[in-house]
């Protein structure tokens, strides 16, 4: 698990002269988090979504920026409350859209942090936990290339802790990149990471 890297690729549309506060907003959150700035992006992330109540969104980036940062950290009091932050975005994101895979593919990442930061204290409680995500996000939607390509790293990092074969989930991989390629949404800024991931992750298949 410690070797477990979850890399997010944000498609960010530009500026136009028609974009709303809401565009906007997310914009300039996207571009201060590529900057390198993962608080003040979640910082914006978060008045944002208490501006769009009705919105998934925010919260669920809010919770990403969170998520995400979290991977290495060493300091208990630290991750503590950066993913216990994240886990309250998460619970905003999911009242307003249930049953939404995205979401739960986000709570998985968050466990799986959990796992990664020590795994022998949290691995026994947390692992059924992402599985049990991946499953429930799967049978809602089995052709989403996140839920595929995230389930698939998951297996893969469990297989390198217990010195197991990890050749068998390329199939997986390979398959979330093909739903990649057909992977399309007209809602605008709706979840569109991870295909750089499976790439980088399918070289290391071919060796």
């Amino acid at each position: 698990m410690k070797h477990l890297i979850i890399i997010a690729t944000i498609l960010v549309s530009g500026f136009v002269q028609s974009q709303t506060n809401y565009e906007k907003g997310m914009n300039k959150a996207f571009e201060i988090w590529s900057s390198g700035n993962p608080i003040e992006a979640s910082n914006l992330f978060e008045r944002i979504a208490n501006a769009e109540v009705d919105n998934w969104l925010p919260p669920y980036y809010a919770a990403q920026v969170n998520i995400l940062s979290s991977f290495g950290e060493k300091d208990k009091e630290k991750i503590t409350a950066q993913l216990k932050k994240a886990q309250d975005f998460i619970n905003d994101a999911t009242a307003i859209s249930k049953n939404n895979p995205e979401i739960m593919v986000m709570q998985a990442l968050l466990y799986t942090a959990w796992v990664a930061f020590d795994g022998a204290n949290y691995g026994m409680t947390m692992s059924p936990k992402v599985i049990e995500q991946y499953a429930k996000a799967k049978a809602i939607d089995p052709n989403n290339p996140r839920v595929i390509y995230c389930e698939a790293e998951w297996n893969i990092g469990g297989a390198r802790f217990f010195g197991q074969d990890t050749s068998v989930f390329c199939k997986d991989l390979e398959k979330a990149l093909e739903l990649f390629a057909n992977f399309k949404s007209e809602i605008a800024f709706y979840p569109n990471w991870g295909k750089e991931r499976v790439e980088m992750l399918l070289e290391s298949c071919k060796k």
